[in-house]
């Protein structure tokens, strides 16, 4: 993560490869949204469950956002809209 910054991403080509290699480019836009507002919501640690760091609880809640829209193929393996 970049340290000081208001935002860790900025764009989607900053995203970890694990999310722009797998996620069609309109969830990545969800993941890289919903990533920095959790981002900046759970920045003090008494806002988390447990002892999760701030970037382990942005990518959970990253995550749970493209789901809401997306769904893994089974057969395939991609990620498509629900």
């Amino acid at each position: 993560m970049k340290g000081g910054e208001s935002v860790p991403y900025n764009r989607i080509e900053e995203l970890p490869d694990s999310v722009r290699t797998n996620l069609p480019e309109h969830a990545q836009h969800i993941f890289l949204e919903t990533y920095n507002s959790a981002w900046d919501k759970y920045s003090q640690p008494e806002d988390r469950r447990e002892s999760a760091s701030r970037e382990e609880t942005a990518m959970k809640v990253a995550w749970s956002a493209v789901k809401k829209e997306y769904e893994k193929n089974e057969k395939t393996g991609k990620w498509v809209k629900k």
